[in-house]
């Protein structure tokens, strides 16, 4: 950060996410016309710029992968809360907005931002490096997850259509919140050297030097303006959500496209936060945030939505149709192709984009 600039960014990003909380609880339960929503939008993208500001403090202070692992979670928990807020009022479609959004989240996660981060790191340095023992743990257990979830309903014959039974359902949540907390305790115990950013003779990365660590009182003080920026991301992203359907309804679009439209605005922080580690040379720092995302939506979200199934009216599809599932089993090839040698190119970039593209292309026309 250039001197002369700390005050003044401060401000801004301390101001944004209130102003985007304080729109948000004054357009709540409201019709909007036009110009709200494009102010809604305007709080919501100076609130995700804003959180990646104090994720990055908050990573500055605790070191990796903890930084990683706050942003990843913080952003899950509020998008479990939005899940549930759709799920109650959202009628007979709101039987797949779980599967949907975990789905969207894990394509986004490990094709859109690992490709991004590995396009920006290569452009700039040819040859991304990272550490092949943690991406590699981070790839498995996330491919686990989400065959457990999104693949094994479709092939269940307990209850007719790609559903879990009760007992079924609840082992996959209990399974999944174990099979994510052991990640998170290698992760952060055990194997933390695993998880942290190498230099291209594979040695660990010194902590960053451009600026001394923020105090606890600035780190607390970003952590919760953190918690209160992604409120007001996720918060408006539901506010929005409607002009979004009204859009796609009239364009002809299927139902899921909404989906992966709020699912993109609620992972930009994760995204523009990735994209900043790439071009700092910190692959590994971009592929924590994105692998730790992509398992924090499924081990939290599913344990989480099953517990609300309960009281929660209507049925609970998780079961993934033919192409998604040819698509997820494509980026778990890829992903293990990409991460196993510890370095990347431009080349496993592209592929990844590739596949994220064709997933954005086959959501909007199937």
């Amino acid at each position: 950060m250039k001197s002369g600039t700390p005050a003044l960014l401060s401000q801004w990003t301390t101001l944004a996410p209130v102003l985007a909380v304080i729109a948000l609880a004054a357009a709540w339960g409201r019709e909007l016309p036009g110009f709200v929503v494009a102010l809604l939008t305007i709080c919501l993208f100076a609130a995700v710029l804003a959180a990646v500001h104090h994720a990055e403090v908050v990573a500055h202070r605790l070191g990796e992968p903890f930084g990683s692992i706050v942003l990843a979670v913080a952003v899950t928990v509020i998008e479990v809360g939005l899940i549930v807020m759709l799920m109650i009022g959202g009628g007979d479609k709101a039987s797949t907005y779980a599967r949907d959004t975990v789905f969207a989240a894990v394509m986004i996660t490990c094709n859109g931002i690992v490709g991004i981060s590995l396009l920006v790191a290569t452009l700039r340095n040819r040859v991304a490096f990272f550490n092949a023992e943690g991406s590699g743990g981070a790839v498995a257990t996330g491919c686990a997850l989400a065959t457990l979830t999104l693949v094994v309903p479709t092939f269940t014959t307990g209850k007719p259509g790609p559903e879990f039974t009760g007992g079924q359902l609840a082992f996959a949540a209990v399974a999944s919140l174990l099979l994510y907390g052991l990640f998170i305790g290698v992760q952060t115990v055990r194997h933390r050297d695993y998880f942290l950013p190498v230099r291209s003779d594979g040695s660990p990365c010194g902590p960053d030097e451009h600026a001394e660590p923020p105090t606890v009182r600035e780190t607390l003080t970003s952590l919760i303006l953190l918690v209160v920026a992604l409120v007001g991301v996720v918060g408006n992203a539901k506010l929005i959500s409607p002009s979004i359907e009204r859009g796609v309804d009239s364009a002809g679009l299927p139902t899921a496209s909404v989906g992966v439209v709020i699912a993109l605005m609620v992972l930009l922080p994760e995204t523009l936060a990735a994209v900043r580690a790439a071009r700092s040379g910190r692959m590994q720092t971009s592929l924590n945030l994105a692998y730790g995302s992509s398992m924090a939506s499924i081990g939290l979200t599913i344990p989480v939505i099953a517990m609300a199934s309960i009281w929660l009216p209507g049925p609970l599809v998780l079961g993934e149709g033919p192409t998604n599932m040819v698509l997820l089993a494509l980026t778990a090839v890829v992903s293990a192709l990409t991460v196993v040698p510890g370095r990347a190119t431009l080349l496993q970039g592209g592929v990844h984009l590739v596949i994220f593209a064709a997933f954005v292309f086959l959501s909007f026309s199937p």
